[in-house]
Formats: C-alpha cells, structure tokens, sequence
C-alpha cells in the first residue's frame, strides 16, 4: 500500500515546464545518452588499464590513481555546483558543462604523457559531476512524481547501454587502434548528442521565479543545505548505497581472472549480458516504483540483492557459460536498488532548491564511490599463487550496507511529508492513523 502522502503527491499538479508525452520522451532518451556518454567515460579506463600502463610507463597504483581522480573530481565538482546549479536556466548550463566535457575527452585521447592523462581525467570528473546533478534536476522539473520512478528508470538505461555497447566498443577499438580510440570516440559521440540537445532540451526557468539568493549568502545557503536533518537522512542513504556497490563491483573483474581463470577477452561477454537485462528491467523497476511506493520497492531490491552479492563473492568453480548465465541477476539486482532511491531522492528538497541538493548528493555519490573502492581494495591482498583474497569479508560488508539501507530508508523524507505532517498535526487526529507507510 502507499502512504498517504504519496496518494497526494499523485494528485498534485505537474511542475512549471511540463511537456507533451512526445516532447517528453525525446527528452528522457537525450538525457539518458547524456547520461551514457558519462558513464562510459567513466567505465572504460579500467578495461584499458594494461595498454595505459604501457603506453606511459606507469605503475598499477599511479593508474588507480587516474581512475579514481575522476571520482574525487566528480564529487568535489558537484558539491561546488550546488552553490550555482539553480541560479541558471538548465538548458543552457547543460549545454556548457557537456560541451566542455567533449573538451575533456579530447584532451585525454590527446594527452602525450602521464600529468597530461591525469589533469585531463580530473577535468572529466569535474564536468561529468555536474551534469549527473543537472540531468536529475531536469527530470525533477518537467517530470511530476507520479511518473518520476518510470522516467528515473529510462534515465538509468544509460548504464545499461553502457555496459552492453560502450564498454565493449571501447575495448575493441583500443585493442585494435590504440587506448586513445575510446575517448575520440566520446567526443565524436557528445558532439552529435549536444546537437541534439539544441534542438529538444526546452528552456527551464521556474526556479528562477523563485527570489534570488545574493552571492553573499550561497556558503551559508550550503551549509544550510547539510544543515537540513532531512537532507542529512538522505544523503546518509546515497552514500551508504554507493560504499555497498563499490566494495564489490570494482573487484569483480579481476578476482574472475586471477581466482577463476577467466580470460580477459571474455569479460565482455559478462557485461554485455548484465548490461542487457537491465535495459529492459530499469524501466520496469522504475514503474513499479511509481506503483507500489519506492521506499518499498527499494527494500525488496536490496533484500534481493543480497544472495547475488553474497554469491559472487564467494564464487565456486564453475564453467564461464554459468557465469554468463548469472551475471544478469546479479546486475539487475544491483541496478534495481538504484532506480527507486534516485525518485525517491528529487521527491526530497523544495523546488527551489532541487538542483542544489541533487548537485550535493552526486558530491556525496562519488565519495561513496571512492571511499568504497578504496576501502574494499584494502581488504584484498594477493596470496603466493596470485590469487586475490579476502574477496568473501567484502561481500559480507556489502551486504550489512545493504540491510541497513533497508532501515535506513524509512528516515528519509520528502518535502511534501515534512508539510503534510504540519498539517496532521494541527488536524483533528482522526485520519492520523493512515499517515505514513503501510
């Protein structure tokens, strides 16, 4: 059942800038190729990690240290954006941070020497952590919350089509024309797309009805921001999700080669096919999101994701095909966690102030992601025979993250719970009982 504040979150009216149902899904599609050229940015340097190292000379730990400049990059952007993000129309400021996340891409596939790749990798966090928080921003203003869970969902195929086409091609075209291909290949990509972008992203301006904050007050607009006891509940959630998914799935790749044999070559076949049934399950999750509440759907997903966690990281020996044929369950698992928590997120702040918090929560995001990364690889080592240990005490902490999201969820509150409970409160107490989630 749903909560009555959710019933009355469907019975409110769209936000200013809604669109017609076909304008509207140009839009979610553009947003979601945005979203994919991220995330293959992002996803690619690890799979070319041994033609990196080569071609520049460099160590293991200075390549984690590329990889993981984008992710501190990313959060720390992000959380300077939320002192500006709402003071622009949103179609020119997406328009500005992706044409100079081309740039970025240009200047990696450029780079000839390590300082280079590394300053180059950190100005692509910069700029992908700001239009991760302006692509949500948009859905939150043209998409009312009874449809947010479905259109968060076609947003989030982005990582689908990632996994299925990007990454491999990305592999592909180094192995065959160099470590550099994959990046001319994003720009050529996020030039067609910010095309694109010039002819279906509408101009979005409410928010800027709203009255403007003077520069002088935007630090102490920020720590107001964290100040917030509902915001805090939330961003608590973001961050213990992404520590739970980054212990894991960072290391997957190379436990299945160093433990289990898997050739590197084959790893492709994995992805592509998690990577595909996600495409067609990130919508759906996200409908029933929009159905059944998300706070609940997002329990069953993690409860769900649970046996998948704990079964990769204890994996037996089995044939590769049976890999293939688990992988998908264990990325749908994974996803389905994702889409209910990124609707539930924008249902979080005032209007006002969406895009600020949005910008916040991608800071929070990345952190989750980095300290999770580096946190899990503390707990690996590798034994005399190559292989990598203490895999399975991951998966355990992974899971405790999981399970406690589960409780964790039930704090975090939308803008319109904190009015409706004014309102009850002041009310006669006869409908009380029906408040909250059954």
């Amino acid at each position: 059942m749903r909560s009555l504040n959710e019933l009355n979150e469907l019975n409110e009216p769209n936000e200013p800038g809604g669109l017609d149902k076909r304008r509207e899904r140009r839009l979610l599609w553009l947003l979601a190729l945005t979203q994919f050229t991220i995330i293959m940015d992002f996803m690619v340097m690890m799979p070319l990690g041994p033609q990196i190292m080569h071609a520049f000379q460099i160590s293991p730990a200075r390549f984690a240290t590329a990889v993981s400049a984008y992710s501190w990059c990313s959060g720390l952007s992000g959380l300077f954006a939320a002192t500006y993000i709402d003071r622009f129309d949103r179609r020119r400021l997406l328009l500005a941070i992706y044409a100079l996340f081309a740039l970025s891409n240009l200047g990696c596939a450029l780079a000839p020497n390590y300082p280079l790749l590394l300053a180059a990798r950190a100005f692509a966090g910069i700029t992908g952590g700001v239009l991760g928080s302006v692509v949500m921003a948009i859905v939150g203003d043209v998409i009312p919350v009874s449809r947010r869970g479905a259109a968060t969902g076609t947003i989030m195929t982005a990582f689908s089509l990632a996994a299925i086409a990007g990454v491999p091609a990305g592999v592909m075209l180094g192995a065959h024309f160099g470590w550099a291909a994959p990046f001319v290949l994003l720009v050529a990509l996020s030039c067609a797309i910010w095309l694109g972008g010039l002819r279906v992203v509408p101009s979005l301006t409410a928010h800027l009805q709203k009255q403007r904050t003077p520069l002088a007050q935007v630090l102490p607009d920020l720590w107001r921001l964290f100040a917030n006891a509902r915001h805090l509940d939330a961003f608590a959630l973001t961050f213990v999700v992404m520590v739970s998914h980054m212990l894991v799935i960072p290391f997957i790749a190379p436990t299945l080669v160093a433990n289990h044999g898997v050739a590197p070559a084959n790893l492709s076949w994995l992805y592509m096919a998690g990577g595909a049934a996600t495409f067609f399950t990130s919508r759906r999750v996200g409908e029933l999101a929009d159905r059944y509440g998300k706070k609940q759907v997002f329990r069953v997903a993690a409860l769900l994701s649970v046996l998948p966690v704990l079964f990769v990281t204890h994996l037996p020996d089995v044939p590769f095909y049976a890999m293939v044929l688990f992988f998908p369950f264990f990325m749908v698992a994974m996803s389905s966690r994702m889409v209910p928590m990124q609707a539930l997120l924008t249902t979080v702040p005032a209007p006002q102030t969406r895009g600020a918090f949005l910008s916040a929560n991608s800071a929070v995001q990345a952190m989750g992601t980095g300290c999770g990364a580096w946190f899990g690889g503390l707990l690996l080592s590798t034994d005399a025979h190559g292989h990598i240990a203490g895999y399975g005490t991951v998966g355990w902490l992974a899971t405790a993250g999981a399970v406690f999201a589960c409780a964790w969820i039930g704090r975090v509150k939308s803008a319109r719970d904190e009015k409706n409970a004014a309102g009850v409160e002041a009310a006669p107490a006869a409908g009380a009982e029906v408040v909250g989630e059954a």
